[in-house]
């Protein structure tokens, strides 16, 4: 490889990281609302990101980065911890699980006929319904939205400093996005931050805690308060298995969406969809999982900011290696986990949500045997604060309406196991 080659690759890798650096902040902020300590969590997540995207690199020799994907860090803290009254070691579990039934499906034939046995419009339906989830949390994070008596959910005080605040990020944020500025959320976030050192709540606080320092030695003492901690065998109960299936079904139709989208930017994708090194992609992704639930963060996926990259030349592992260093470098800045407030990440949050919505244009609603039950995927997952319940009402309406429609050959046998099961499962619960 020529000396400018090799300059393309790196420039290519700190564009990619530049452009999903945000995670380390948003991931930390998502599940300390369920307990876990903030810092150990960014640390976890640098540590996992780097790991599971030099592992890419060299592995597949593709321009591909990981960390713990956004829907699935929410569903986990405000769904599984908060919601159901789980323990964030259990839901840890939970997605060590994930992580092991990913791999062994990764290495198994089977995974191109699960991905093409479901419906387009349910998995189109399923990372909008996402998009909606994760935006209703960053508009309540944000003070937006907030809590109501008598109609649940009404506007908030839209005077209050702390709102202006993530409106400030969120139009900063949607700006530099418009401009095409890479690390336009990361650059929000530091805004925020920063002026949250001057705005105070009204008893008088600061918004951003000042920290003692910017830059440490990465703490293993701190590390350790998330490193191990998972509960395995406390997640190995039938009362988990939806959240389980949950974990994986949304990690493999997540991680093969991504990665189709990417390799046909690189312009390696087959006619029929498939890919070169499929099987190597998504083993990646779940030692990527398996490891991120040791050190203590949910599911980590393969990101679709890697285009940033690729827009920028990068074609091979290097720009992954690149990557992965960043966030092993991004460990050294571990102070700065615990004073970056909610108000830095919720704009993050929303603008994430908003851009996950993009499929909902390929979905056919005018034929109502493929769009209602997209529609009821989507909708349940934001005003259920649920993905599971989304996932499996979706994929139960798709196989009820279908057969009731005559339009037998639509549905699957996977499909039609599925909702047999998840009709049982609700029974039987």
């Amino acid at each position: 490889m020529k000396l400018q080659e090799i300059k393309t690759e790196i420039i290519a890798g700190i564009t990619t990281f530049l452009t999903m650096s945000y995670i380390l902040f948003v991931n930390a902020q998502i599940l300390s609302e369920c307990g876990m300590d903030k810092t150990a969590v960014m640390m976890a997540t640098a540590l996992s990101s780097a790991i599971a995207t030099i592992l890419m690199g060299l592995y597949t020799n593709y321009p591909f980065a990981l960390a713990p994907g956004m829907g699935l860090n929410a569903y986990f803290a405000y769904s599984v911890c908060k919601s159901m009254g789980l323990s964030w070691e259990v839901a840890l579990g939970a997605v060590f699980l994930d992580g092991v039934l990913f791999l062994v499906i990764s290495l198994l034939p089977i995974r191109e006929k699960i991905f093409k046995e479901i419906p387009l419009s349910i998995k189109l339906a399923v990372s909008s319904g996402i998009g909606l989830f994760i935006a209703f949390i960053g508009l309540q994070h944000a003070g937006i939205v907030v809590l109501s008596e008598s109609t649940m959910v009404q506007l908030g005080n839209l005077k209050s400093t702390a709102v202006l605040l993530s409106l400030i990020g969120l139009f900063f944020a949607g700006f530099l996005i418009v401009k095409k500025v890479r690390g336009a959320l990361l650059y929000s976030i530091l805004l925020v931050t920063i002026l949250g050192i001057f705005i105070k709540h009204p008893d008088g606080s600061p918004i951003t805690a000042i920290p003692n320092k910017l830059v440490a030695v990465p703490s293993l003492e701190i590390f350790s308060k998330t490193f191990l901690k998972l509960k395995i065998l406390d997640a190995l109960s039938l009362g988990l298995i939806t959240i389980i299936f949950t974990f994986t079904f949304v990690d493999m139709f997540d991680t093969i969406g991504t990665v189709v989208g990417l390799t046909t930017k690189l312009n390696i994708i087959q006619p029929n969809g498939s890919f070169p090194k499929a099987g190597k992609v998504l083993l990646c992704d779940a030692v990527g999982t398996i490891f991120g639930a040791l050190c203590g963060t949910s599911t980590v996926t393969t990101y679709i900011e890697s285009v940033a990259g690729i827009s920028e030349g990068g074609k091979t592992g290097i720009t992954s290696i690149v990557v992965g260093i960043l966030f092993l470098l991004s460990l050294f800045f571990w102070p700065l986990a615990a004073c970056v407030p909610k108000e830095a990440t919720a704009p993050v949050l929303i603008i994430v949500g908003f851009l996950m919505l993009e499929p909902l244009l390929r979905i056919e609603f005018s034929d109502i045997t493929e769009g209602l039950p997209a529609f009821i995927t989507l909708i349940l997952m934001p005003l259920t604060y649920s993905i599971s319940n989304g996932l499996i009402f979706g994929i139960t309406s798709y196989v009820i309406i279908k057969l009731l429609s005559g339009k037998f050959k639509d549905v699957s046998l996977t499909m039609l196991i599925l909702s047999i099961f998840f009709i049982l499962y609700f029974l039987i619960k």
